[in-house]
């Protein structure tokens, strides 16, 4: 396991028992090093959406729990937020609670017979080692491991 891996996975095992205190549930977990500067994003969710406050009240809890566990040696930045709109799918509950969305996403090379990498469509099913999407009336079975990045459509 990466230390990403180890840190995301601590900091969600801190975060879940917070985030029910609060009203709220736990997306996902991001530790990254952007240039020289690294960041604990961490992402809540409810039903209706999160606000400012649910963010404000999780982040002083996390903060402290995080200063209290003291398991992260490097300086970061912590942020807490909604997943917003166009919400990245990675988890098998994000697919889960996504069945019947409209998805797109875009796969590591074209699928056969086809030049586009892109896809768009309703999200049918997902096992372990696939995803399907209903485009065109059509339904398709794409491998998870030749997905770059799937995430809920806006519509405007």
């Amino acid at each position: 396991m990466s230390k990403a891996n180890a840190v995301e996975q601590k900091t969600e095992e801190i975060l879940t028992p917070i985030a029910e205190k609060c009203g709220v549930r736990v997306y996902d977990v991001d530790y990254v090093k952007e240039g020289p500067e690294r960041f604990l994003r961490c992402f809540i969710d409810k039903d209706g959406g999160v606000n400012i406050g649910d963010c404000e009240a999780v982040s002083r809890l996390l903060s402290d729990a995080l200063d209290e566990a003291d398991f992260i040696p490097d300086a970061y930045t912590l942020e807490v937020s909604s997943p917003g709109l166009g919400r990245t799918l990675t988890k098998d509950r994000h697919f889960a609670q996504s069945i019947g969305q409209e998805v797109e996403g875009t796969l590591f090379k074209p699928m056969e017979g086809s030049k586009d990498k892109s896809f768009t469509g309703i999200l049918k099913a997902f096992d372990e080692n696939s995803v399907t999407i209903e485009s065109d009336g059509k339904e398709k079975v794409l491998p998870r491991s030749g997905i770059a990045k799937i995430r809920l459509t806006i519509d405007f």
